[in-house]
């Protein structure tokens, strides 16, 4: 099994104090329970078991739908795609049973998770050791590092150029955490998107994000006028997350993902949506 290697050290209190002020800056961080009692496959709020799922026949699968490429639909209507739908996809064949998305924004859906609405997320969530400690997480299944986008126009050129500077920044991710080190003033949004958008307004000045997010945008057309300033030595390693004590059903997903990785399938699906493999 792969080990997984722990990213952002030097920024570990700088992201403990970010989920901290998500919670007040009206999304819920990671680990802030909503009020939704509901459950996915199981029957409590505590983890969840592989068994639990296969009597389910299902696994419930939390997921933006608006991150291009990982969870996005084609032409904004289209059934859901991209790469972490298709990975989540080929696991659950692995177990025997179905998915039903969930489609969550993403500064709500730690909450859903914890609350018991999903089982798994599965949308490029980020490996830290926050995270490590709260929730159960699988194997990576992606590798990016992190890259600074600017405007054509910008005249920064690196990290230490984003101090005071106004840098959009999903609160509960670990971009923000490398933003705010570097001395930026951070405008919290909900995503990528939203990033672009202000970026190509003139609203702010910068934004940090992974590279493959940045790429397929500009094959896309959708990051016309934007650029790479810098590329971060931080690697980011997605994997999926569950409910702390979910440990059969982590260890089947570990199995899958092993399984997919020594056939081939992980790197089919990294060539579909990057021209790479970015599985390791």
């Amino acid at each position: 099994m792969p080990r997984i290697t722990r990213i952002l050290p030097a920024f570990a209190a700088v992201a403990a104090s970010a989920l901290l002020l998500a919670g007040c800056a009206g999304g819920p961080a990671d680990g802030q329970a909503g009020s939704g009692t509901t459950t996915g496959s199981g029957e409590s709020t505590s983890g969840l078991t592989l068994d639990q799922v296969k009597e389910n026949g299902k696994l419930v699968v939390a997921t933006e739908g608006t991150y291009r490429p990982f969870s996005f639909h084609e032409g904004g209507s289209g059934p859901l795609t991209g790469y972490d739908v298709d990975v989540v996809n080929a696991v659950a064949e692995k177990l025997g049973v179905t998915v039903e998305f969930q489609e969550t924004q993403w500064d709500g859906i730690f909450a859903g998770l914890e609350a018991g609405r999903f089982d798994v997320i599965a949308n490029q969530v980020s490996v830290n050791d926050e995270r490590e400690a709260k929730y159960d997480l699988s194997e990576p299944y992606s590798v990016s590092p992190g890259v600074l986008v600017v405007p054509e126009s910008s005249d920064i050129t690196s990290f230490d150029g984003l101090k005071g500077k106004t840098s959009a920044q999903s609160l509960t991710s670990n971009w923000y955490g490398i933003a705010q080190s570097y001395g930026a003033n951070v405008e919290a949004v909900e995503g990528w998107a939203q990033a672009v958008e202000l970026l190509k307004q003139g609203r702010v000045d910068a934004t940090v994000n992974d590279k493959l997010t940045f790429l397929d945008s500009q094959t896309n057309g959708d990051a016309a006028g934007l650029k790479i300033a810098a590329d971060s030595d931080e690697v980011s390693k997605s994997a999926f997350a569950l409910r702390k004590g979910s440990d059969t059903l982590t260890d089947a997903l570990n199995k899958a993902l092993d399984e997919l990785r020594a056939d081939g399938t992980l790197a089919k699906i990294s060539q579909k949506y990057f021209g790479s493999d970015v599985s390791q």
